[in-house]
C-alpha cells in the first residue's frame, strides 16, 4: 500500500498462478447415485468424507456380489423342438399378382359400388329416385288389409327392367325382338302395388292386381270375380263385388286393380287399366298402425277356387 492510502495494484506471483491452475484442473467427485442427487453439495461433502477415508481405490469384489441358481427352464425340449423346425421349415412367400389382374379387380369393384349408389340415390328413369319410399294410406278402399293412415315402405325396384338392346354392339350378342326383360320379377297377381292414377297422374293410388296382360276379368253371379272363366278364391277382402260386369280383356303392358273393400273402391271395375310405366313400386313392409308396428305388407296369391280345390 502507498502512503497516500491507494492501494497498489499487486501483480501475480508464479506460484500463486500455479495455484489457481491446480485449483481449477482438480478432478471432480466422482457420482454416487446411492447417496444423493447428483452436484448437491450435501452428497459433495459425503463423498468427499469417503475419500479422505481411502476408499476411493476399493474395488467391487466378485465375492461382493449375490449369487443366483440358474432354474432350468420347464419347457426346454419344447423349445428346442421349435428352433429345430424354425431352422429346417422352408418360408414360402406368396408369389405377388399380377398389376393388371388388380387393376381389373377395383375396376370391377368400383363399377358394383357406383351401380348400387345410382340404384340407391338416382333410381331408374321413369320410376323416381331411390330404391324405396315411404306412403301413408289415404281412405277406406284397401281395408281390413291396409287401413286408413296406416305408413308403408314401397319397393320401387320390384319390377325394374333392363334394355338388353343396349349390349348390341357387343359381338355375338343378340337381344331379339323382346329386348326388355325385368331384373327380378314381372307385377303379379295379387301383389299390392302403388301406381299413378290413370284419371289423375298428380295423384297415387294403392291397389291389388287381379288380372295380367292377356286376362279376362269379369264379375259373376254373387260378386263374384272370374279370371279366364274361373272362379277366384279371395279370402283377403270385404264386402261384395257390386254389379255384375265385364269382361274385361286385359291389355299389353297394362293391369286390372282392384280394391280389397269391394264396395269402397275406385278401380279397374270403372273400365281403365294401370299402364306398366305408372307403377311406381311394389308394397313392402307396413310400419305404422295406431302406432309403431312393423310387419309385412300384405301381398296375396290370387287362386283360381277349381286349383285350390283340387290342391284339398
Amino acid at each position: 500500500m502507498k502512503d497516500d492510502g491507494e492501494i497498489e495494484d499487486e501483480l501475480p506471483s508464479e506460484e500463486g498462478e500455479a495455484a489457481e491452475a491446480e485449483q481449477e484442473l482438480q478432478p471432480d467427485l466422482p457420482y454416487d447415485p446411492l447417496i444423493e442427487p447428483w452436484n448437491d453439495p450435501a452428497s459433495t461433502s459425503i463423498a468427499a468424507y469417503s475419500l479422505s477415508q481411502g476408499r476411493e481405490g476399493e474395488a467391487l469384489r466378485p465375492s461382493a456380489a449375490p449369487s443366483y441358481t440358474a432354474l432350468p427352464y420347464p419347457h426346454d425340449d419344447e423349445l428346442s423342438e421349435l428352433r429345430h423346425r424354425l431352422r429346417q421349415g422352408t418360408v414360402v412367400v406368396p408369389r405377388r399378382r399380377r398389376t393388371w389382374s388388380i387393376t381389373a379387380q377395383e375396376l370391377v369393384e368400383t363399377l358394383l359400388l357406383a351401380v348400387l349408389i345410382f340404384f340407391a340415390i338416382g333410381g331408374i328413369p321413369g320410376r323416381g329416385g331411390g330404391t324405396i319410399q315411404n306412403f301413408r294410406v289415404e281412405g277406406a278402399s284397401m281395408e281390413p288389409s291396409l287401413d286408413s293412415g296406416e305408413y308403408l315402405i314401397v319397393n320401387k325396384l320390384a319390377y325394374a327392367e333392363i334394355d338388353l338392346s343396349l349390349f348390341d354392339w357387343l359381338p355375338f350378342f343378340d337381344s331379339g325382338d323382346d329386348p326388355v326383360h325385368h331384373l327380378w320379377n314381372t307385377p303379379s297377381r295379387g301383389d299390392v302395388i302403388v301406381f299413378r292414377a290413370p284419371i289423375n297422374l298428380n295423384r297415387d293410388f294403392i291397389k291389388r292386381i287381379i288380372g295380367v296382360p292377356g286376362d279376362t276379368v269379369e264379375v259373376g253371379q254373387d260378386s263374384v270375380v272370374m279370371l279366364n272363366g274361373e272362379f277366384i278364391d279371395e279370402p283377403y277382402i270385404t264386402g261384395k263385388t257390386i254389379c255384375p260386369c265385364g269382361p274385361w280383356v286385359v291389355p299389353e303392358a297394362a293391369y286390372f286393380v282392384m280394391g280389397d273393400n269391394r264396395q269402397n273402391s275406385s278401380d279397374s271395375r270403372q273400365g281403365w287399366f294401370v299402364p306398366e310405366g305408372n307403377i311406381i313400386g311394389k308394397a313392402l313392409i307396413t310400419y305404422w298402425r295406431d302406432g309403431p308396428k312393423l310387419d309385412l305388407a300384405p301381398n296375396h296369391k290370387v287362386s283360381i277356387t277349381s286349383e285350390a280345390a283340387a290342391e284339398e
